[in-house]
């Protein structure tokens, strides 16, 4: 994969002497949760499994031209994967850090053992403040000058999450704050929901608008008005769009694993921008070229470029590269005995030589065991950039059920009627698409309310 000649030292796109390691005891997990190239160096913070499993190694380093590491002396151990410019104080915010554009760097000592997952512009006081979101819900509000830390809420109440926390995400736009947390675990996938979380906040009331797991959000600011948020449940992946003309959208796209569905196991989806307004998604083990722009207030030009198995806790473009930060050993409490010192390493490459990874490949669709309503369509599920394709469909009615199949091929919002496809009392049909069909989006439309499944294999 990538370019060996295009890095010295590179082995597959990845440099050895970079690799960062954690202690042996305890050993727990040296994932790389943020990066960004900042005063003529790239920044990076690792982090381990959790605050009460500390360990060593871990905190904040630089890599320069060169390709020589340094561990930063301010560096923290900590549980760390949150990064952000703030214009109008010239500082970049990761970790519980500060940095100017000289490269100095100051602690803010009161988030120091907060899990750290997000950084983002203040609603009412975009010069002076931010925002911090931990991953157990504690909302911060930190002024930029001071690094006096306020909280604001616990997310926990305001939220109804009662399982086991994991708030991933925070971003805000369009004079809202929007965070995620991705709980899902074994029993949420039989009862179709969990504490998962898609919610916003306009600065006084706060709002739930999904109740399943969401992982990361991310926009093109000063390009396109979308912002995107990205989940999963049982059926699909998850992209809910938000535009000013039309609220939240809902979209539904294949997932390329399911090692990724646990919410231990979802680290991290992320969108960036890696080209000049070019954005970049990573989903459910693949990844996809996503448009900054919009156009007739929906989204389209959503195109799969690889699956992959990496786990990518960022990534970013650096010195005309694109990096990708990994959690390649986690022996967390030693629950994996084969598995020896905890550690992680960068991969330097190109964009365009995630095309070689691996083949789009995926699974999903717009239902699982799911009510449906009698002429009401389904979300639309992502159908471009497959070369095979093949929809499972079922349902529980005891009469025939015709499923209107129904493709938008301009990407526009705009579904034509392709076939019915009728389907037997309690029963299934399965129908494979001619070798290279395509359009941007699919949805289905029941002819009777009934419990019904609908699957598109991508191969």
């Amino acid at each position: 994969m990538g370019n060996q000649m295009s890095v010295p030292g590179a082995i597959s796109g990845v440099v050895p002497r970079l690799a960062v390691k954690a202690d042996h005891v305890p050993r727990s997990e040296t994932g790389i949760g943020a990066l960004m190239p900042w005063a003529d160096r790239l920044w990076m913070v690792t982090y381990v499994a959790h605050k009460k499993r500390t360990g060593g190694g871990t905190g904040l380093f630089t890599i320069d031209d060169d390709l020589q590491l340094s561990k930063h002396p301010a560096s923290v151990v900590g549980t760390y994967a949150n990064r952000l410019v703030h214009k109008e104080s010239n500082q970049l915010f990761i970790g519980p850090h500060a940095i100017d554009v000289e490269g100095n760097v100051r602690t803010i000592e009161a988030l120091v053992d907060v899990r750290l997952t997000a950084t983002a512009r203040h609603l009412t006081d975009e010069a002076g403040k931010v925002y911090f979101l931990g991953m157990e819900g504690e909302f911060f509000e930190v002024d930029v000058q001071t690094l006096e830390a306020t909280q604001l809420y616990d997310l926990l109440d305001e939220l109804d999450v009662h399982d086991y926390p994991h708030f991933k995400d925070m971003y805000t736009r369009h004079g809202r704050v929007v965070v995620v947390n991705n709980s899902y675990y074994d029993k949420d996938f039989l009862a179709g929901s969990s504490d998962g979380r898609l919610a916003e906040w306009d600065g006084q009331t706060w709002t739930i608008l999904a109740k399943t797991q969401f992982n990361t959000l991310g926009s093109a600011n000063g390009m396109g008005p979308g912002l995107y948020a990205v989940g999963q449940d049982r059926a699909s992946a998850l992209l809910h769009v938000y535009l000013p003309d039309t609220g939240w959208k809902v979209y539904r796209l294949p997932k390329s694993t399911h090692t990724q569905d646990h919410a231990f196991t979802t680290e991290w989806p992320r969108i960036r921008e890696v080209e000049s307004e070019r954005l970049l998604m990573d989903a459910s083990g693949m990844f996809y070229e996503l448009p900054s722009l919009t156009y007739a207030n929906a989204v389209w030009g959503i195109r799969p470029i690889a699956s992959h198995l990496r786990v990518v806790g960022d990534f970013c473009s650096w010195n005309g590269l694109l990096v990708l930060a990994g959690d390649q050993t986690t022996p967390i409490g030693d629950a994996n005995p084969v598995a020896g010192q905890p550690q992680a390493n960068l991969w330097f490459g190109k964009t365009d030589d995630l095309w070689s990874w691996g083949k789009p490949q995926g699974w999903g669709g717009p239902w699982w065991e799911s009510s449906v309503q009698a002429d009401v369509p389904s979300d639309p599920y992502l159908m471009t950039g497959f070369e095979h394709k093949c929809l499972h469909l079922t349902h529980t009615s005891d009469t025939a059920v015709d499923f209107h199949v129904e493709v938008d091929f301009q990407g526009t919002g705009t579904f034509h009627r392709y076939r019915t496809l009728t389907v037997g009392p309690a029963g299934y049909e399965a129908f494979t698409f001619p070798v290279g069909f395509s359009a941007h989006w699919i949805r289905l439309v029941a002819s009777t309310s009934c419990t019904a499944t609908a699957q598109l294999t991508y191969t």
